[in-house]
Parts: C-alpha cells; structure tokens; sequence
C-alpha cells in the first residue's frame, strides 16, 4: 500500500514467520496477507506480525465491511434526529441528522463503529447519498422550515460528483437550499486545500450552508476559518464537559465564541447536558447549543409539535416533555 508524499514513501507491511506462523508457503502467504489487512486498519504507514487471533478479527471485519455495502438495499439504516436550539430565544430552530445501523443479526451497530470502516472502504460515498436524500426528503415535509444539519466525510468531499449530488437532491426534493447544512470536520479538508476549497465554494454557490464540525480537536486553525465559506462554527463536547471545572476549557470555549463574533460566524455548542453548561454559554453569548439537555437523538414523529404547524416553535422542556413521552 504505497503513497507518495514530497518524493518520501510509506507503506504498509505485514509479516508472517516460517516456521513458527507456518511452514508452508501458501499458508504463510494468507498469514502475512492477514498482517499486511491489519496493519491498514491501525494506521497505515506501518508494519504488523502475524498473530494467531487476527484470522478471526479480520474475517469478522471483512464480513462488517461486505454487511455494510448492503445495508442500505437491505433497509438497515435509519436517521434518529437532535434538535438545535438558539440560546436566548430557547426556541428549536434545526435539527441534526445522525445514522443509525440496525444490522439484521448484530442489532445495533455503533457509528464509532461502521463509518471509519465505510470510509476506508469507500462505502460512505453510497451511504452518504443515501443519508443526504433521506434527510433532505424528510425536512422538505416539515410546515415549518427549520434548518437541516448532515455529515459530510472526506471522501464525499474529494468526490468528483458531489456538488452535482448535492444540486440534484435538492432539485428532487424540493428543500430549499437555505435549510440545508453540511457539517465537515477540519481534518477532511487537510489532504487537498485547494480542491476542498473549491468545492465548499461550489456548494456555498447553490446557497448551501457549511459548518466546521468538532472545532477544536484535530487540525484546527485560524487560517482555515478565514480561508474557507464557512457559515457556523460547533464547539466539539468534549469542551463543555469541563466549562465549569476546568478553567482552561472555558477559556478555549470563550476564545472560540471571541473569534466567532469577530468573524461574524454562529457558533453552536455541542454536547450540552447540564443547566450549569446552559448558563455558561448564555453568559459567554453563544448562538446555539445541542445535547442531551435539549434533547436526546429520536425519531423524528417524536418531535411533531416542531415540524408542523399548530403549536409553534417549543421550548426546550417541551422537548422533554415530548422526550419523556416517547421513551
């Protein structure tokens, strides 16, 4: 597995030994082969030796990854939605879209799980489709037009037909371009700057919105935020975990929402589970929160009253009323 980077190779290597993995070449040959397959999935860029319980994980592997491919024609996956909701007005004004796999033996599968696989193996690029049309149909049926929140991965994103898939969508669905948002992690941009950049300026132009997703973990940088369309910026959880216990956790919170209104971006923070966490960013002046406190991920029937007209925009312990109802 070779890839050049600035005239330097790296590769993956895996390593079988005669006699003691096996003392025949055929055999030693499927053993290095096995090595070589986890090697790639820690990693890359790095070498493994052949032990006698990697047969069994990498058949399971390989068998998740055959599972996967036909998940989407076997009806497996479904969306559960998280409602966004703007911090002064505590008013819902979108939703977040996140993937489920409930694999026809399994069970429930974890997303931790299955995408870093699908993308590896390239298999996001179905699922992801599948993910954009099934969210955009579904916000295009709401009475009220709240907003639409997707994952986007690099994959997608270095994809030559992606900005057309996006257009399409749209165009079959009827949502407007206004109500939909790509969430992308600033890792995904890192590989092809120029490309990357490029194509969200592509997606900006049919009125899309884009946010950085997880700011502040991986390879965030103030460039990026000046150089890129972006529309929003989320603070990752793991940062508001500790606002209130940890001092230099809310001082990063506080320079993000510093630099989001110097740069007249929205920021949302995610991961919000507490009332202390709430008044924190209140009192810091953030735009937009999302977690556990305002609601947990559900089916989207679960939040009717904010969809459709009737009642209006609800508040956050409506949302948990409507949660505590449905559990």
């Amino acid at each position: 597995d070779k890839s050049d980077s600035e005239n330097m190779t790296s590769c993956s290597i895996g390593i079988a030994i005669c006699p003691d993995d096996a003392d025949n070449r055929e055999t030693l040959l499927t053993h290095a082969d096995t090595a070589l397959y986890r090697a790639k999935m820690e990693g890359r860029a790095t070498y493994r030796f052949f032990e006698a319980k990697m047969g069994a994980e990498v058949h399971d592997r390989r068998v998740l990854e055959h599972d996967l491919r036909q998940a989407v024609s076997r009806g497996e996956f479904n969306l559960v939605y998280q409602p966004q909701q703007d911090i002064q007005s505590r008013t819902v004004v979108g939703f977040e879209a996140l993937l489920r796999w409930n694999h026809k033996t399994r069970g429930s599968i974890s997303p931790a799980i299955f995408i870093p696989i699908a993308e590896e193996t390239g298999a996001i690029l179905g699922i992801g489709e599948w993910v954009l049309r099934e969210a955009c149909k579904q916000a295009a049926s709401w009475p009220q037009p709240l907003t639409i929140a997707v994952n986007v991965s690099a994959v997608q994103i270095y994809n030559e037909n992606f900005v057309q898939l996006v257009h399409e969508v749209l165009l079959e669905t009827g949502l407007a371009p206004g109500r939909l948002e790509l969430e992308i992690t600033e890792t995904a941009l890192v590989r092809d700057l120029n490309r990357a950049l490029t194509t969200l300026r592509r997606i900006k132009a049919l009125g899309v919105h884009i946010a950085m997703d997880d700011f502040g973990t991986g390879y965030s940088s103030l460039s990026n935020l000046r150089a890129f369309p972006f529309d929003k910026i989320k603070i990752d959880g793991s940062f508001i975990k500790s606002v209130n216990t940890n001092e230099q956790a809310a001082t990063i919170v506080r320079a993000v929402l510093g630099l989001g209104r110097g740069l007249g971006l929205p920021v949302l923070a995610e991961g919000v589970e507490t009332p202390a966490e709430l008044a924190f960013l209140q009192s810091e002046l953030c735009n937009e929160v999302q977690g556990y406190l305002v609601g947990r991920p559900a089916a989207i029937g679960t939040f009717a009253t904010l969809t459709h007209p009737g009642s209006g925009p609800a508040t956050g312990e409506e949302i948990r009323v409507l949660l505590a109802q449905s559990a």
